[in-house]
């Protein structure tokens, strides 16, 4: 069943932009953990190639002053959906992306080692769109079929002392509802916040 959605961790409908950033998983290692992040550059500003570009070391670090604290950093994500909803992959998933950073989940360090990476265009604290929200739900559930995933996180839970996103506005109990997971799968408390 999943053949036709699958070629070595890339997934069909995505588009695909091969990011250098990435590494080998260790070997015997249950890829079982989504972890959401929110992304712009510069921060609120949408639409650019500044994020893909980014993500494949080919970001203009002279366009824009934010850009200058980036140089020489290197990361990747392994999808990132724009506010439209275009899907984009850059990282097979059979590979370690690099996303987390200094991350622990459930008393393991180093979550890119177990983990997949997605990437919301926004802002952490403000909304996400339907459409970002609509190909989320989309891709979620195929990676499930392909992977053994038991959570899905933000970024924040992962490196909390680090990271704010994807941050309050995400809608955690909407994602839930969507995809049908039981509450166990994602964060502790998430379903709680008003």
């Amino acid at each position: 069943m999943t053949a036709p959605f699958w070629s070595h961790g890339w997934y069909r409908f995505a588009h695909r932009i091969d990011s250098p950033n990435f590494g080998p998983r260790p070997q015997g290692v249950d890829v079982d953990l989504v972890v959401i992040h929110a992304i712009s550059l510069p921060p609120g500003e949408y639409g650019s190639s500044d994020v893909p570009d980014f993500f494949t070391n080919q970001l203009v670090h002279d366009k824009h002053p934010y850009f200058d604290h980036l140089r020489g950093v290197e990361v990747s994500a392994h999808f990132f959906i724009r506010r439209g909803g275009e899907l984009l992959q850059f990282v097979s998933c059979d590979h370690r992306a690099w996303h987390a950073g200094t991350s622990s989940h459930l008393g393991r360090h180093d979550c890119n080692d177990f983990s997949i990476g997605i990437e919301l265009e926004g802002l952490d604290g403000d909304t996400f769109t339907p459409e970002q929200y609509e190909s989320l739900i989309s891709l979620l559930p195929v990676l499930a079929s392909q992977y053994p995933l038991k959570h899905t996180v933000g970024h924040e839970h992962v490196a909390p002392e680090r990271k704010k996103d994807p941050g309050p506005g995400f809608s955690w109990l909407f994602l839930q509802q969507a995809w049908g997971q039981e509450p166990a799968f994602f964060p502790p408390g998430v379903f709680h916040k008003v």
